[in-house]
């Protein structure tokens, strides 16, 4: 068990919605193989935290966060990766600036080094000033989030990308519910994707996912039907105005029990860190 990180802090206090009661967290947290936590970060804070935040990124990290263009957007890359690096620290034992990361040939990250049986594993979103962080212990995970914007055409996106199932289930809705299952559909999709340590490189119509809101689920994998049991699927509603989705690779303590039993889904919360009481 460990103090949680006290460096990272919020420029604003969340409005946590009422199905997705979030928590400030308790003194001390343990990730068992049986948790998923899950971090939520707010990415405008206080110069002096991105500062902080800067002093322990990697070279290659400080090199990215100088390619962007406008100020604002670099701001939210250094404070989404130094958050990152401090979690995963916090996890770890270790100071945020000795971690070392690797990609898979998709570019999924990984933390390098680890010998252990079940490493720790990470998944990292972001929208807009928003960024997530889902943290297990030896099982694949994937996350996304995205902020609802009623431009978007969703209708003509998911006929041109997603399955006809999927497009279908979008027609005949308002404007405003078409937007909220559109975004639902797609978080759904790209977390899995991530989980799969895929990307979009994927074509999206090759996976079906739920649309309607509150009814996560996966549908269908034209590659491996094998695939429906090996994943548990859950929506996050980190505030007002975003959603997103966690997928995350079941796993069985005993070896009895079925592999597409999810036991805990225990999503811890931050930008300080805040955790989901269950």
């Amino acid at each position: 068990m460990h103090t949680a990180p006290n460096s990272v802090l919020a420029s604003r206090t969340f409005d946590s919605p009422r199905r997705f009661p979030w928590c400030d967290p308790p003194a001390g947290v343990t990730l068992t193989h049986d948790d998923v936590h899950v971090w939520r970060v707010a990415l405008e804070v206080h110069e002096g935290v991105v500062r902080q935040l800067e002093a322990r990124l990697a070279a290659d990290e400080q090199l990215r966060a100088d390619r962007f263009r406008f100020a604002q957007d670099r701001r939210r890359f250094v404070v989404r990766r130094g958050v990152l690096r401090a979690v995963l620290g916090w996890y770890l034992g270790t100071r945020p600036e000795r971690l070392r990361f690797e990609c898979n040939r998709h570019g999924k990250p990984s933390l390098a080094g680890q010998t252990g049986v079940r490493p720790i594993r990470f998944n990292l979103a972001h929208s807009a000033d928003l960024a997530v962080i889902a943290v297990t212990h030896g099982r694949e995970v994937g996350v996304d989030v995205e902020r609802l914007d009623a431009r978007v055409d969703s209708l003509e996106i998911a006929e041109r990308f997603f399955s006809p199932r999927e497009a279908a289930a979008l027609r005949g809705r308002s404007p405003s519910a078409q937007t909220r299952a559109f975004f639902h559909c797609w978080t759904r999709k790209e977390a899995y994707l991530k989980a799969r340590g895929m990307g979009v490189t994927w074509p999206l119509d090759r996976v079906e996912v739920s649309v309607s809101p509150g009814r996560a689920a996966l549908l269908n994998v034209c590659d491996d039907p094998a695939e429906l049991s090996r994943w548990s699927v859950r929506d996050l509603n980190p505030e007002p105005g975003y959603v997103g989705a966690l997928v995350v690779e079941s796993f069985a303590r005993d070896p009895r029990r079925p592999l597409g039993s999810c036991d805990t889904v225990r999503p811890s919360f931050s930008s300080s860190p805040w955790i989901l009481a269950e």
